[in-house]
């Protein structure tokens, strides 16, 4: 997600640059809008940043300000209507908005407004809808969103372009997914502002890192700068950042809460080397993510750190696509084993995560069927147990393999020699938070109520 306002230059070229480094984020469909001379175009489809933008449609999006989308899905449907940047027209004003996270009380807000909840309808679509009855009522795009997001509960971090040209950048109260601040030129000669959901999106453009936006706060950016309002009361605000951001969901080169991802991967892979020794010949990593954490595990295990498998770069991220049959098909469309590297081999195998079990149990039925004599499975995160209402798409216990199984059961159904998980304890220490982030996928302690009946033991 990202936002771009560069006075006198075209916006979308540079907003079509950051969604290409934000590309990881999602998918399954992109999108952007751009306004101009009072009027918002809007350009979306399913499909890569590079299959959806083409110089043609780069040229009809004019303007100097834009935002733009890449969507992962985790609530409404995963089809062409759901892609983003969502627009709503009303006789009074105009406005697209992106959004990335996921709300909890959805049904509650649509059933208050009367609208009737569908697989088509998601939850950024719900949000315009209401803001767009509330323009219509007499509010401003501001004062309309400020009005809306009262009521919203869960994480949501959005972008929304007016047809103006005034872009309003939103972060929940419990900050769960990261969204930046950056700056266009010198501090003293600002030459345009930009919001994206991760620093990497600000560094490919040439725009300078100013700050986080903060939980609970809206920038607003216009020609004429950037000023800042509380939607929420600090007192009222948590610094509850989804801990998977570190694991899994950010770039290496991205810095979140002041860290960079790359170093606290490398430390979990250190920590997770001390847990316990490990008789192998070589240490792997499963790209991408899993790769600094094994070097991480190398270094402080002694074990010689070696590359086993090749990446596929025009495959997408297994973890975030869209169905499980999706998932265990990108296995062996992802990645492929170096037979000479493994073949006669101890390998200890580092990854991220282990969620539902099924592309794990493919990667270790490929490693020894090219040869690996042993399989240890490390993991730099603990047991993935409760499911996630934030924006992880995993929305029941039963779609986790840690819920349901020991970690002895769990390495019998995948079919490695050894399975170990990173300690909680050990995480927190890598990332160098103690509570500011939320690991209620975890722990099962959820900073905000939940929507559903879940398992005893949970708790907020």
């Amino acid at each position: 997600m990202v936002g771009v306002v560069v006075p006198g230059r075209h916006a979308t070229h540079l907003c079509y640059d950051a969604l290409y480094a934000l590309q990881h984020r999602g998918q399954e469909s992109a999108g952007m809008a751009s306004a101009h001379d009072g009027q918002i175009t809007v350009v979306k489809d399913n499909g890569l940043v590079s299959h959806v933008f083409t110089d043609a449609t780069l040229r009809a999006l004019v303007g100097s300000e834009a935002i733009g989308h890449t969507r992962y899905s985790t609530s409404g449907s995963a089809n062409w209507t759901a892609a983003q940047p969502v627009f709503r027209s009303t006789p009074e004003s105009m406005f697209a908005l992106g959004h990335n996270g996921n709300l909890t009380n959805t049904h509650h807000l649509a059933d208050v407004a009367g609208i009737q909840v569908t697989s088509m309808l998601s939850d950024s679509d719900l949000v315009a809808e209401l803001v767009a009855r509330s323009v219509s009522r007499g509010s401003s795009v501001e004062a309309a969103l400020v009005e809306v997001l009262a009521d919203v509960e869960g994480a949501y971090s959005m972008v929304v372009l007016d047809q103006s040209g005034t872009i309003y950048a939103v972060r929940d109260p419990h900050g769960f997914r990261p969204l930046c601040l950056g700056r266009f030129g010198s501090p003293e000669e600002p030459a345009g502002w930009m919001v994206a959901s991760e620093t990497p999106a600000l560094d490919v453009v040439g725009a300078s890192f100013v700050r986080e936006v903060e939980p609970g706060e809206m920038v607003v950016l216009t020609p004429e700068g950037v000023r800042t309002r509380r939607i929420v009361a600090p007192e009222l605000t948590t610094q509850g950042l989804c801990i998977f951001e570190f694991v899994y969901f950010a770039r290496p080169d991205a810095y979140l809460m002041n860290r960079q991802v790359h170093s606290t991967r490398r430390r979990m892979g250190e920590f997770l080397a001390s847990q316990s020794e490990v008789g192998a010949d070589v240490v792997m990593g499963v790209p991408d993510s899993g790769i600094p954490a094994a070097e991480g595990f190398a270094k402080a295990s002694g074990i010689p750190f070696g590359y086993g498998l090749v990446k596929n770069r025009y495959i997408g991220r297994t973890f975030i696509s869209p169905d499980q049959n999706t998932r265990a098909a990108s296995v062996r469309r992802k990645l492929n084993p170096l037979r000479e590297a493994i073949e006669g081999q101890r390998l200890v195998v580092v990854d991220d995560s282990i969620v539902r079990g099924t592309t794990t149990r493919a990667l270790v039925r490929m490693l020894k069927d090219a040869g690996a004599l042993e399989v240890h499975l490390r993991i730099s995160s603990p047991p993935f147990q409760w499911p996630c209402f934030f924006g992880i798409d995993t929305p029941t216990r039963d779609d986790l393999l840690a819920a349901h199984h020991t970690v002895s059961e769990m390495n019998e159904f995948i079919g490695s020699d050894s399975l170990e998980f990173l300690t909680l304890e050990n995480l927190r220490r890598a990332v160098g938070v103690v509570d500011e982030c939320c690991d209620a996928c975890l722990t099962g302690r959820y900073p905000a109520p939940v929507p559903v009946e879940i398992s005893a033991g949970a708790r907020w």
